[in-house]
């Protein structure tokens, strides 16, 4: 069993932000198109079988700083490992629009990520990078809390079909 977590920041504020390329991810998967989501976990929760495996779903609802939270009361309930979670969150050090799979390593100061880190006790869980860039001015923290650009707006279906190939992978 895996658990799938997908990042982002609860609330119509926050909707097709940066920030929240995670669940803008779980939107736009066919993967996750028919999926039942209730409430458990400190967010929203779903599981499916995915070639004949039980797998989880969430998406945390409590804010991005506080993700650990929500995931480690999943992965408590389901006695997981830390390379039994994938987290699909948005990267400033990845390139706009590039998708990338990575297995633990730095947190690269992401909040989210830290929060998991911090919770579970470790880094080593599997991550799809959902890469924004780097802002060319500004600070991040306005730049990923910033909505993507009309001009981004049409690539994000694409990234998320590059995020369902790289996750149905990592599921088989």
């Amino acid at each position: 069993m895996m658990l799938v977590v997908f990042l982002g920041n609860p609330g119509a504020e926050y909707k097709l932000t940066r920030h929240n390329s995670g669940f803008i991810v779980a939107e736009n998967m066919a993967l996750t198109q028919d999926l039942f989501w209730s409430r458990k976990f400190f967010g929203m929760f779903a599981k499916k079988d995915v070639n004949g495996h039980q797998h989880c779903f969430l998406k945390p609802e409590t804010f991005m700083n506080l993700s650990g939270k929500s995931v480690q009361a999943a992965r408590s309930f389901f006695k997981l490992n830390e390379s039994d979670i994938v987290v699909v969150h948005d990267d400033i050090e990845t390139e706009f629009g590039v998708v990338s799979f990575r297995k633990g390593g730095g947190l690269a100061g992401h909040n989210g990520l830290r929060s998991i880190a911090n919770s579970i006790g470790s880094p080593d869980f599997l991550r799809i990078k959902i890469g924004v860039g780097r802002p060319k001015k500004g600070d991040v923290s306005s730049f990923v809390l910033g909505k993507f650009t009309p001009e981004e707006m049409p690539f994000l279906p694409v990234m998320a079909e590059a995020a369902e190939e790289k996750l149905k992978e990592l599921l088989q």
